[in-house]
């Protein structure tokens, strides 16, 4: 009751706080059931990690594998049509209506193109506004702005260094099912002495199929840290 807890304030305290962190690491510890790309839009199957094998769309904010935008573009070629969207159907942009298409889709409130946009703002230096766009696609949930929030927070980039505040953003994006927070994740984990979470994170990247996550992951078994059956399993996933 509430007399209880004034009494034992600072007992129920620390076992909350304990029972905080355990929930936090079975929501942070379970495996995603994708990665934070999530599907092809068409085909239905698990878009790669690989940038240069899928395509985001200006036009409807649809990321799309290249199997199927490749599959698309020859039937339009074999029945002599313009070319189009392979999602949306519409005629493929020129660069001033890419930009227009863009612009619509962030004043929609658009988490994909808001994190597009940063990611531009990010490569031409304009770490404030990327800072900006990164935060606003965070706040609609999108797993790869935390990613990179968490970076810039690290580094100190249009914002003020804050580690606690990038492992919080960098945790967020692997709960995500983001493969580069959970590498991160566990180099921040091996550097502060707790091996057997960097491992977790590793096993759970590589299991998403991140070739980084494979490379630290066989390290961590040559140190011993993992059994040569938990480094199979994490290898046939």
């Amino acid at each position: 009751g509430v007399k209880c807890q004034r009494e034992h304030r600072p007992q129920h305290k620390r076992v909350c706080k304990k029972r905080a962190a355990e929930l936090r690491d079975e929501l942070l510890f379970k495996q995603p059931e994708s990665t934070h790309h999530g599907d092809c839009p068409i085909c239905l199957l698990p878009l790669p990690l690989d940038l240069d094998c899928y395509t985001m769309r200006s036009c409807c904010s649809k990321i799309i594998c290249d199997g199927c935008s490749v599959a698309f573009t020859m039937q339009q070629m074999q029945q002599m049509l313009d070319e189009k969207c392979p999602f949306c159907r519409k005629p493929v942009p020129t660069e001033e209506e890419n930009i227009r298409y863009r612009m619509k889709r962030i004043e929609a409130n658009d988490p994909i193109a808001m994190c597009q946009e940063g990611t531009r703002s990010y490569a031409k230096g304009d770490y404030s506004s990327a800072f900006e766009y990164y935060t606003k696609a965070a706040e609609l949930g999108d797993a790869d702005a935390h990613f990179r929030l968490g970076l810039m927070y690290l580094d100190g980039q249009g914002v003020e260094k804050d580690e606690k505040k990038s492992i919080h953003h960098t945790e967020v994006a692997a709960i995500g099912g983001h493969p580069d927070a959970r590498c991160n994740l566990a180099s921040y984990e091996e550097r502060t002495g707790n091996l057997k979470r960097a491992a977790r994170h590793l096993i759970i990247a590589a299991t998403q199929g991140s070739d980084e996550s494979i490379k630290l992951l066989m390290d961590v078994y040559r140190s011993g840290m993992i059994s040569k059956e938990v480094l199979a399993a994490a290898l046939r996933a």
